[in-house]
């Protein structure tokens, strides 16, 4: 029989927010034990660093800059045309023979679409359970909303978290599937997506921790004078650039907890995996679909292609009943378009659709270029070790080199010995730019460019993500 694939995500977490990978102020032992016995991509990003395009592209093998979904917008038209030819991944698996069921976040339009699961269970499943039929564990009341930095305690036990529901509605398909088929699994965690809200036993745990600060640059040393374009949408969703050092550390602290909660229960899922014997031909694939500023230069949230924002965790652990490399790290790019074309190889199964991926398990190019678009208003392009990132929104141009300085604090775009570097990674990103998305381009052909806010928090309008009891999206955390 085929091999088994479980795919893993969660919600907004960093590239580098794991133990094994050099982080000692966090607890993530499950994620530890995975690169023991696989393989860490440590540069993996998400070509637009936003929750739909991102699960979009993880559906369909396209990017979002290709399928022309680079917001939360919607990508409904996109989706059913990809069902339409039955080219999204659980499609495609599904008429291979697969059992397919997604646990968790989708973060589909409409919210109850399968776009080709057989089975799925959303969060949404979770809050009309515990809100509605048991009053005395109704979670989230704490009234923090969806985009909100501040952190809060959940309102709920450990047993009762949505973090549990997921891994018990993982483990229960484990137990209960059909074994005479191969299955595709998407365990989708929902954190830490704020609220950043960990059950109490896991904000005790980072009591007497220290927590890395906050990042900054010679660019972006000053909240004032760092390009104000770039915080737009911080500014739209947050309250980051108003809190003080140690406001933002307890931000951390409880970004920390909800990670190492969902660590502790991938423990639950491998434990499951273990007693079902299904480890030995099981291929564990775990990533998220963006990361979070977490206040780096300032910022918060995502939608950037900074480190904190567009760089995420992509770790692959080999089924162990064959012997296969471990413990193994590549730094060559990889993105999240990479994983359609890879699980439909695991799956030994031919993709319906030409992507432009790369299956993982083939040695990547070492001269691969990376794009990235994300809403028509920040744009990226790495090659080799340069990184340029573009701000349409107050016409911001940022340059690094990512091998000297991995957390962009020393721009190098007005240096006039990078003037031609410069210049060579403009022209690629706007040649980029006008083959995949011309509608971002003025009648000149330069990308069209939007005032950036004029001081701290000069932002038309506020969006700080409140839901209560709104059951037709699929945006409960």
């Amino acid at each position: 029989m085929k091999d088994n694939i479980l795919l893993i995500t969660t919600d907004q977490q960093r590239f580098d927010t794991i133990n094994a990978w050099g982080n000692q102020s966090i607890f993530t032992p499950h994620l530890n034990y995975m690169a023991a016995m696989g393989v860490s991509y440590k540069n993996c990003y998400a070509s637009c660093p936003i929750c739909v395009p991102s699960r979009t592209t993880i559906m369909t093998g396209r990017q979002g800059y290709e399928s022309g979904v680079v917001s939360n917008a919607t990508h409904e038209s996109f989706m059913q045309s990809c069902m339409e030819e039955r080219s999204t991944l659980p499609a495609t698996l599904s008429d291979a023979g697969y059992q397919t069921c997604a646990k968790g976040k989708m973060h589909f339009q409409p919210a109850r679409a399968h776009y080709g699961f057989e089975e799925m269970r959303l969060p949404l499943d979770y809050m009309r359970r515990y809100d509605g039929a048991f009053q005395e564990n109704r979670p989230k009341i704490h009234g923090i909303g969806e985009c909100e930095m501040e952190p809060v305690i959940s309102t709920v036990d450990v047993k009762d978290s949505i973090t549990t529901w997921i891994a018990d509605e993982s483990i229960d398909f484990l137990e209960t599937r059909d074994p005479t088929r191969p299955f595709f699994l998407w365990t989708s965690f929902t954190k830490p997506h704020p609220p950043f809200d960990p059950c109490r036993d896991f904000w005790a745990l980072y009591e007497d921790i220290p927590l890395p600060p906050p990042v900054t640059g010679d660019w972006s040393a000053i909240l004032e004078d760092t390009p104000q374009g770039f915080l737009a949408g911080a500014y739209e969703n947050t309250n980051m650039h108003l809190l003080g050092e140690r406001q933002k550390q307890a931000v951390r602290r409880a970004y920390y907890a909800c990670i190492t909660q969902i660590d502790y229960a991938l423990g639950r899922i491998f434990g499951a995996l273990r007693e079902h014997d299904l480890f030995k031909n099981t291929w564990v694939i775990f990533t998220s679909d963006h990361g979070e500023m977490l206040g780096d230069h300032h910022m918060s949230q995502k939608n950037l292609f900074f480190e904190g924002s567009a760089h995420v965790p992509l770790i692959i652990m080999l089924p162990q009943g064959r012997e296969l490399a471990r413990n193994i790290s590549v730094r060559t790019y990889a993105d999240l378009g990479d994983l359609y074309p890879t699980i439909l190889s695991m799956a030994g199964v031919t993709p319906k659709v030409k992507v432009s991926g790369a299956d993982l398990q083939k040695p990547l190019p070492s001269d691969r270029v990376f794009y990235g678009n994300s809403l028509n208003r920040n744009f990226c392009v790495m090659e080799k070790n340069y990184k340029l990132i573009y701000s349409a929104v107050g016409n911001h141009t940022l340059l690094f080199d990512m091998e000297k300085d991995p957390m962009e604090q020393h721009d190098l775009s007005e240096i006039p010995e990078f003037a031609d570097l410069k210049a060579h990674l403009a022209g690629m990103l706007l040649s980029h730019t006008a083959r995949y998305t011309p509608d971002a381009l003025d009648d000149h052909g330069r990308i069209r460019t939007f005032d950036a806010p004029r001081f701290p928090g000069d932002m038309p309008g506020r969006w700080f993500g409140f839901h209560y009891r709104d059951y037709s999206v699929d945006t409960f955390h």
